[in-house]
């Protein structure tokens, strides 16, 4: 009876030790199935316009970066937030285009106020030919359904203004997505969303019932000409996230004293994870003091409004 006994209890503790791995497993199983992975990912490039010449050695540089993040990880796409051509003169459209075909991603330009002094045929003319078939434009305005959000790109209807008309599309292209979160790509912010230069933007008063849209997640826009270093560049206003992109050639605000070039790298999650990451031109690797965090999960929208 010894003998059995001792050999009834190895296999109770073999049977337990199997049931012990089995319930680690069962643990393993679901955090594996949940890790956060990153479903979309794109970068964003600002404005250019250099003068008095017609050199693009940042915006250059930008590119060759953008690449070589493209080469070793997930990269969609990348966004232009408008004012690449000074002025939208022919010299600087065609200066640009070279160094913009030479981006491996296909690239999703708005126009800003500078394209606007030039014509929207120019600005389609050389979008297409800055993406040599990667992408087609018809239009200043277009969407793009990107799984997790959708992003609406909406080109002003004149400098960096919006018109009822255009408004209204936009308003259209929100209530069609919802409630899809969705990021809106736009030349200018509205004004007072950054107090550096507020009274510069988008000042059509309709541009409220905009922001008021509960699935609107962010608002994309460069125009300002901000150093990072010196700014508020990214918050939350209302339930909107306002994120500013940098000019790559040229810092206006708050002074022209100092131009430190950079772009900025989003990544969203399929958990609803939005990380916003910034490069300075040149470094390898994103800036930790200009990181930027939030979720695209539903939130109590009640309380939107504009500064």
């Amino acid at each position: 009876m010894g003998h059995f006994a001792s050999i009834l209890t190895a296999r109770t503790g073999v049977v337990a030790m199997l049931a012990a791995l089995s319930l680690l497993a069962a643990c393993a199983t679901p955090a594996t199935q949940a890790r956060d992975e990153i479903v979309l990912r794109f970068a964003v490039l600002g404005d250019a316009e250099p003068k008095p010449l017609a050199a693009f050695p940042n915006m250059a540089a930008a590119v060759a970066q953008v690449n070589a993040l493209a080469a070793r990880e997930r990269l969609d796409f990348v966004v232009g937030v408008g004012d690449i051509a000074h002025k939208g003169t022919l010299v600087q459209y065609e200066a640009a285009t070279p160094v913009l075909q030479d981006l491996t991603p296909p690239f999703f330009p708005i126009m800003g106020n500078e394209e606007f002094d030039a014509t929207e045929e120019r600005f389609l003319e050389f979008a297409n030919r800055w993406n040599q078939g990667k992408a087609k434009f018809t239009s200043r305005r277009y969407v793009q359904d990107r799984g997790p959000v959708m992003l609406v790109y909406a080109s002003p209807d004149f400098g960096r203004e919006f018109n009822d008309d255009g408004i209204d599309w936009v308003l259209a292209q929100l209530r069609a997505a919802s409630p899809k979160p969705v990021f809106l790509i736009v030349h200018g912010a509205p004004i007072g969303v950054f107090p550096e230069n507020a009274e510069k933007g988008i000042a059509n008063p309709r541009f409220s019932e905009v922001s008021a849209q509960p699935n609107l997640a962010a608002i994309i826009s460069g125009d300002l000409h901000m150093d990072m270093d010196r700014v508020d560049h990214s918050k939350q206003i209302g339930g909107v996230h306002y994120l500013h992109i940098p000019a790559l050639e040229r810092t206006k605000i708050p002074d022209e004293t100092r131009h430190t070039p950079m772009f900025r790298v989003f990544s969203v999650t399929d958990s609803g994870v939005v990380g916003v990451d910034t490069y300075r031109v040149g470094l390898t690797t994103p800036l930790e003091e200009h990181a930027y965090r939030f979720s695209l999960a539903p939130e109590d929208v009640s309380s939107r409004r504009l500064p």
